[in-house]
């Protein structure tokens, strides 16, 4: 069963009288009248995180692909609560000591506090964290409008092409490998952009599943569809030159997920503020597409022009 219909078949309706449940169709649970905006997520080893060799760093990939659900809803992340469960072999003095550190390191980046949480006995290491920050508005999924640009932050693809070195699946230099893995595990969030993007974004989401996948999410339950230049579509120039090298397809690593970029709609009228925000901010922005109506199925187009279609448009939890 995917993910999204047992969410429907079983949860739902529990949140019918709870319109700050937003019908469990976004990323976060906001109540205007406090102000109040909260995101729940859990990672599990070998599943949301390739080992634990590096804990340092998983756990830094972990809380920045949480609060990544707030910046998206241009909400600065204030606190966090987080719960893990492991045993001897995982939850040693030395790795505790060095989750410790990193988090320390990503409250001092960020401007977050660790507020609370559990730890647990388990054969089955996993991490659980809850984000809150104070928002009086935030941009909500399904809020796309005919005709709206579609933007995305930064580069997509380093990220899986990491995963792909970590797993032995493809040989690079020393110099390559590094980059590549460390992009894996410190996604690049724009903590000042937050606060920025409503001004002019209709709707968002952050690329967790992967740019296809997502974009289906951010308007899942609106009549639309979209159109999107897979020419345009931002990756860096170090991922360009493997894919040339190695003869591999761009839309293999654009649809992977664990980018944590910013991916949203906004009206054509704002496409000078949306530059020169960028801009001063010092981000990559790159317009990749448009919102189409329903009256014609949503399309990917290559570099020669053609119409594509791809199998796997992302990760997908399936039950």
């Amino acid at each position: 069963m995917h993910e999204f219909d047992l969410i429907k078949k079983y949860f739902s309706k529990l949140s019918l009288n709870n319109k700050n449940s937003l019908n469990l169709n976004d990323d976060v649970f906001f109540d205007r009248s406090k102000k109040l905006v909260v995101s729940v997520d859990t990672y599990i080893n070998k599943s949301h995180f390739f080992d634990f060799k590096k804990p340092n760093l998983v756990i830094k990939k972990i809380l920045r692909s949480s609060i990544s659900d707030l910046i998206c809803k241009g909400v600065k992340p204030k606190y966090y609560f987080i719960s893990g469960s492991g045993n001897k072999k995982t939850f040693t003095k030395l790795n505790l000591a060095m989750i410790s550190h990193s988090l320390k390191q990503e409250q001092k980046k960020f401007g977050i506090y660790l507020s609370g949480g559990d730890t647990v006995f388990s054969n089955t290491l996993s991490f659980t964290i809850v984000s809150v920050g104070f928002a009086k508005n935030i941009i909500f999924r399904n809020n796309a409008k005919i005709n709206d640009d579609i933007y995305v932050s930064g580069n997509l693809g380093d990220s899986y092409m990491g995963l792909k070195v970590l797993k032995k699946d493809i040989s690079l230099n020393k110099h390559l490998s590094k980059y590549f893995v460390m992009k894996y595990y410190l996604p690049e969030l724009y903590l000042d952009l937050s606060n920025k993007l409503q001004n002019f974004a209709n709707t968002s989401i952050d690329i967790s599943d992967g740019l296809f996948a997502d974009l289906d999410k951010l308007i899942n339950k609106q009549k639309l569809s979209y159109k999107i230049s897979l020419t345009d579509v931002p990756i860096s120039k170090k991922l360009k030159d493997m894919i040339l090298q190695k003869k591999l397809q761009k839309i293999d690593f654009i649809s992977k997920g664990d980018d944590y970029q910013i991916l949203f709609t906004a009206s054509k009228k704002k496409a000078r503020i949306i530059e020169r925000t960028f801009k001063s901010l010092g981000i990559k922005i790159s317009k990749i597409g448009k919102i189409c109506s329903s009256n014609q199925k949503s399309q990917i187009i290559d570099e020669k022009g053609n119409k594509i279609t791809i199998k796997n448009k992302g990760y997908f939890h399936k039950f």
